[in-house]
């Protein structure tokens, strides 16, 4: 896909973080395997939305906080490592995607503070409910820009870091992975604290570890 194309399809995805549906359709994992089928190596788009979902399992979109926005970054890592070979452009991809999660996070404060500027003040009365109909889709619409506009930026960035960078790279593709699992153990980690820690949840654990081994080899 073009650069275009896939900023597009990676602004639509974005738009069911909060404006369209929330059918969690931009869960990474979810992401990441759609932009894999887009670009025809779904393997990698899920492989890559795995990693990237057991990093942003720790951020929760509660309120007005700021947080990583979980679509942006698998369609950008998915996008930068696609056609790229050895170990380092999916390690590249993923610390790409997981920046630029964080970059679709301020543009979502920033989309906020523009929405909060469309609402009339409280004194002001809005008697035509095509008014109030437009301001809703300028909403949405500005929600699916900014998603584009951060998923261009990041593949831009991300397929020149990847491409310069993933030749130098020292690990092989084994390595590469257990890189970014450690990584994402940490953030596991967190995730089991928050609900009781580890004594509490240990069956569970087991039984999460036994059935994620048992699906990657069938994988």
């Amino acid at each position: 896909m073009s650069l275009l194309a896939l900023s597009a399809m990676g602004g639509a995805i974005a738009l069911d973080g909060t404006s369209v549906g929330q059918f969690m359709v931009s869960r990474p994992l979810v992401a990441g395997v759609i932009t894999g089928w887009a670009i025809g190596d779904p393997l990698l788009g899920a492989v890559i939305g795995m990693v990237l979902e057991l990093y942003l399992l720790v951020s929760y979109p509660t309120g007005g906080s700021r947080f990583p926005e979980g679509a942006t970054a698998a369609v950008v890592a998915v996008g930068s490592s696609a056609g790229v070979d050895g170990g380092g452009a999916l390690a590249l991809g993923i610390a790409v995607g997981l920046v630029w999660g964080h970059m679709g996070g301020l543009s979502i404060t920033w989309l906020r503070r523009v929405n909060g500027g469309l609402v009339p003040r409280e004194d002001a009365r809005i008697s035509d409910p095509g008014r109030v109909a437009l301001l809703h889709t300028l909403a949405i619409g500005l929600d699916f820009v900014r998603g584009a506009a951060v998923v261009l930026t990041g593949l831009v960035v991300g397929r020149t870091v990847v491409g310069e960078l993933a030749e130098h790279w020292p690990l092989g593709p084994g390595g590469s992975v257990g890189l970014v699992l450690v990584g994402a153990s940490v953030s596991l980690g967190i995730l089991l604290r928050d609900f009781g820690g580890f004594r509490a949840n240990r069956l569970k654990l087991a039984v999460g570890v036994a059935l994620g081994l048992l699906g990657a080899r069938f994988l």
